[in-house]
């Protein structure tokens, strides 16, 4: 039994459309970084951190970056008329869909409403409290996310 889940364990770390993924994500957060670091964007060690795992927003998306991946992957290994790829496929429109329009619509509506609140504190009409503004992704964030996915994903599946 416990054989069993070592084997199964290893082989969802060796899988390549994990790895295709994982590696698709993680470039594009490390691309995300160098860039910030030589705009002056990045300030601390904590910064630097973050932007290398979480931070959203930049270029590339590595939102996109991974489901373009993911993908690809699918597509090599279980052709473009399986179900599985059908699945993904839906998968990657969402995503992108999401990247573009509703998260940065609501970065967006978000840096206004901030603005407005600012404006009501500093002429002390009210105290407002700043709402988290979201990144989403401009279009050319997305389509480099998309390349460097899909090229990610070619790699894992060709090698």
């Amino acid at each position: 039994m416990f054989d069993t889940v070592v084997k199964q364990v290893i082989f969802l770390f060796t899988n390549p459309i994990l790895l295709a993924c994982i590696s698709s994500w993680f470039c594009a957060q490390f691309v995300k970084t160098v860039i910030a670091v030589l705009y002056g964007r990045i300030r601390s060690l904590t910064e630097l951190l973050e932007s290398l795992i979480w931070k959203t927003g930049g270029m590339p998306s590595s939102h996109s970056a991974l489901v373009s991946s993911l993908a690809t992957v699918i597509a090599f290994r279980n052709g473009i008329d399986s179900d599985i790829f059908v699945l993904t496929f839906c998968f990657f429109m969402i995503t992108i869909r999401d990247a573009l329009g509703v998260r940065r619509s609501s970065g967006i509506q978000a840096k206004k409403i901030n603005e407005i609140g600012k404006s009501l504190t500093d002429k002390e009409i009210l105290e407002y409290k700043a709402i988290k503004e979201v990144n989403g992704h401009t279009p050319m964030e997305v389509t480099i996310g998309c390349f460097l996915g899909f090229f990610i994903g070619l790699a894992y599946s060709v090698f």
